[in-house]
């Protein structure tokens, strides 16, 4: 299957490659990208076997405590303002 680089902006997520599909991208008639579809479960797993990627680690994916609010500040005008004397 192949698209021009103009259709494939306008249109992105029209276009998705699935595990063993494979999309041309042509830039003025010249192909100069190709899309393949993965599985996504193998090309993970070799990814992280090849030290490309890191395995998450145990904290990951908590939410997080929201922050204590912040100190009062003083305008920005107020700090120009200071700075200019």
């Amino acid at each position: 299957m192949d698209v021009a680089v103009t259709d494939l902006r306008a249109h992105l997520s029209d276009w998705r490659a699935r595990a063993g599909d494979e999309i041309t991208i042509a830039d003025r008639g010249v192909p100069v990208a190709r899309l393949l579809g993965l599985a996504s479960t193998a090309t993970l797993e070799r990814l992280a076997a090849d030290g490309v990627i890191g395995r998450p680690s145990a904290g990951c994916g908590r939410a997080r405590t929201p922050a204590a609010p912040a100190a009062r500040r003083r305008p920005v005008a107020d700090i120009v303002s200071d700075q200019r004397r």
